[in-house]
């Protein structure tokens, strides 16, 4: 039974990053061979150890090593970008990046034959077999547990900012799903997703993991996957929320943003912030908002009952944080919006060629 402790939370301020990426052939479209650059992989660097398969043939998901500062960070984010685009090509394919590949019809494709992924797909059906997401997270250690809990309560209310600003997955099996992150609606079919609940201190956070397991809901912790979590095991709070995103830059702005964002809540934990306790119900809004709209969301606050629009907030976040990661993302403008733009100048053939990396 694989759970985890509160002692793992000794850590200040490390970073990791994971992402997901498309294998697929020179025209861009998904191919089934991910086996072939995993096994015995002669992947380069820090590389060799930290790739890993996904549920689906086509997708391979990346780590980086721990770093203990923003700067170096960011480098090892672009160095695991590098040596996984050599990687793939030294093997005769290239690597997409999409929060959903646009030509990937989950019929068609495999799944990666495994023991784990065998019983996902035999637990969850339907919601799992055509779960051919990818995404974005980010890892922030925390070196108290109680802290840890506070701050991933108190980080719900940003996720639906940081959705909106990664939204990058338009299209699904083939088709305009008329959202901007079909990604973030998709995966929230499955079980134990989407935003979570407040939980009270570590304890209780570590008796639902626990009681998780016992009743079989899962095999082991790390199939909790909601937008945020307290990972017990790397003693970090991980972010979960965002799309893949296809240029480095956009992700290194996300995790700038991340890392200010948490210092700062880290800050008020010791300051003794209550901190605050917005309605579920408005979280989960504010999050569909992101899942329709992306960068023309608009979000409710709950506690003046007004409105404000993602510009205004990535604004007041700058102003607030003192960093401009966020409106320098802002003004790259929506990764989505950029994909119906690829479509409309030449079809299909056009899109996955353009999330070509």
């Amino acid at each position: 039974m694989k759970l985890g402790s509160a002692a793992n939370f000794n850590k200040f301020g490390t970073l990791g990053i994971e992402e997901e990426y498309f294998v697929v052939d020179s025209s861009g479209k998904p191919v089934n061979t991910t086996g072939q650059l995993i096994e015995g992989s002669d992947a380069p660097g820090f590389l060799k150890n930290n790739i890993d398969n996904e549920l689906f043939k086509f997708i391979i998901e990346c780590r980086t090593p721990i770093s203990t500062n923003l700067n170096d960070a960011k480098s090892v984010l672009l160095e695991m970008r590098e040596n996984i685009q050599s990687h793939v090509q030294n093997h005769g394919f290239e690597l997409a990046v999409s929060g959903l590949h646009p030509a990937a019809l989950w019929q068609e494709l495999e799944h990666v034959e495994s023991p784990r992924y065998a019983a996902q797909l035999d637990r969850i059906q339907y919601p799992q077999h055509r779960n051919t997401t990818a995404g974005l997270h980010v890892h922030f250690g925390v070196d108290d547990a109680e802290k840890a809990i506070w701050m991933a309560n108190q980080c719900r209310p940003y996720l639906p900012l940081l959705l909106a600003l990664s939204s990058n997955s338009p299209y699904w099996n083939g088709f305009d799903t008329g959202l901007e992150s079909a990604r973030a609606l998709i995966f929230e079919s499955l079980p134990n997703t989407g935003m979570p609940a407040e939980f009270s201190n570590m304890a209780d956070y570590l008796h639902f993991e626990r009681l998780m397991v016992e009743t079989n809901s899962i095999s082991d912790r790390g199939a909790l996957w909601h937008d945020v979590r307290p990972h017990t095991e790397n003693g970090t709070i991980e972010l979960r929320i965002m799309d893949a995103q296809t240029q480095t830059e956009r992700s290194a702005h996300l995790l700038e943003y991340i890392y200010y964002l948490l210092s700062d809540l880290s800050e008020r934990y010791e300051d003794g912030d209550s901190g605050d306790s917005p309605r579920f119900e408005i979280l989960c809004e504010n999050k569909w908002r992101s899942i329709r709209h992306g960068y023309d969301s608009t979000f409710i606050n709950w506690e003046n009952s007004n409105q404000i629009h993602l510009a205004d907030l990535v604004e007041s976040e700058c102003q607030r944080l003192g960093t401009s990661s966020l409106r320098t993302l802002y003004d790259l403008g929506s990764g989505s919006s950029s994909q119906r733009d690829q479509y409309d100048s030449g079809g299909i053939d056009t899109l996955c060629r353009s999330l070509i990396i």
